[in-house]
């Protein structure tokens, strides 16, 4: 017979889809134990009933426990945690904190926040953003999107996700895609049914995805802001004051003007721009020739205009080429950095999210509780 911490650490192994951790480390594991037959049993306690991924936690399990010497058969029986039991879970999770606020702007935290912006819509913004999380959850980094752009949300169809938040009282569980967490307004209107919203309420609504989301410890967390310089790029400023700009462009001229302005803001905003993005750079033609749909130079431009604005240096961080396969990749629902690799587009983002990834998570200023003697 096995004995039960055996058992246990073969139920460490069963991460949950949501909480992306061990369910032993959540108290989701009830009992668990096995008989003179080797016949194994765990009760293993769901956050809320109806739970969506169920279906995941009770394979997993199984499969972890069946895979000990001397298991003949194991049973993996669901119930649900009391209020009480949630409670505790949430207080786990957020270090025994009742009320954080906004956690990535608490002085222990070392995700680095990033606000993808444009002057104007139609540069590939949110197909730009959902690449590069994915090309950086790639690497091994813990990733999160949010998808800001409240009117125009479009990252949820582009990870391919159709599952809703799952909710432990007041906490909001982000489903996640190709191992990045995401959230959106698209999650909770049914159908394409349009957000008619005012200022006030898109705030309160960046808000509640900063707050009550549990992301987690993140790397690094992405958000697609609307195009331009409204409300929510200055909500943005507000309650995550020291997320980086990183402004996505194409090569027109005319594009570069319209996007210095999103850049520009962080003059006004005190927030520093972590590069340029130049996107639909140029075509490659079946002769092996290419094509400059847009012209050429607006992301150079706009990130020389930039570093004379902001007076320090903006980077071109990459230069990314048309490509039907990042189209096509966004209608599936599986981001081309995943669906083909090697193709000249996702080259150019996976390089773009190396030159992200590198950026090491900054100790400076933090309390390191160290006492000198």
């Amino acid at each position: 017979m096995i004995a039960q911490p055996v058992l246990l650490a073969a139920l460490a192994t069963v991460i949950d889809p949501e909480l992306r951790r061990p369910i032993t480390d959540l108290g989701m594991v009830e009992s668990v134990g096995m008989n003179d037959a080797g016949h194994v049993t765990a009760v293993v306690r769901l956050t809320i009933a109806g739970c969506p991924l169920h279906e995941t936690i009770t394979r997993d399990a199984t499969a972890a426990l069946a895979k000990l010497d001397g298991v003949t058969d194991v049973t993996v029986d669901l119930t649900v945690m009391t209020a009480a039991q949630r409670a505790e879970l949430k207080d786990r999770l957020k270090g025994g904190a009742a009320d954080r606020g906004i956690p990535f702007n608490a002085e222990d935290s070392l995700t680095r926040v990033y606000a993808v912006a444009s002057g104007k819509g139609g540069v590939g913004k949110s197909s730009v953003t959902v690449n590069l999380a994915c090309a950086l959850a790639a690497k091994g980094l813990r990733v999160g999107i949010v998808d800001a752009d409240i009117y125009g949300f479009s990252v949820p169809g582009l990870m391919g996700i159709t599952q809703t938040p799952t909710r432990v009282d007041e906490m909001i569980l982000p489903p996640v895609a190709h191992d990045v967490k995401v959230i959106s307004i698209g999650m909770f209107v049914a159908g394409n049914q349009p957000v008619a919203w005012r200022g006030p309420m898109l705030h309160r609504a960046l808000e509640q995805f900063l707050g009550d989301v549990y992301f987690g410890d993140l790397d690094i967390l992405l958000l697609d802001l609307p195009p331009g310089t409204g409300d929510i790029a200055i909500s943005v400023a507000q309650l995550l004051p020291k997320a980086e700009i990183l402004v996505v462009t194409t090569p027109q001229a005319a594009a570069a003007d319209v996007a210095e302005r999103a850049g520009a803001i962080a003059v006004q905003t005190g927030q520093k721009v972590a590069g340029v993005i130049e996107n639909m750079s140029f075509l490659t033609l079946p002769d092996g020739s290419t094509m400059e749909v847009f012209g050429s130079g607006g992301g150079d431009i706009l990130s020389k205009r930039l570093s004379q604005t902001v007076n320090a240096e903006v980077e071109l961080l990459g230069q990314i080429p048309l490509d039907v396969a990042l189209r096509e990749g966004g209608d599936a629902g599986l981001p081309i950095v995943l669906s083909a690799p090697e193709s000249p587009a996702a080259q150019a983002l996976i390089s773009i999210a190396g030159k992200l990834a590198v950026r090491p998570r900054g100790l400076a200023g933090m309390k390191l509780g160290v006492t000198p003697r």
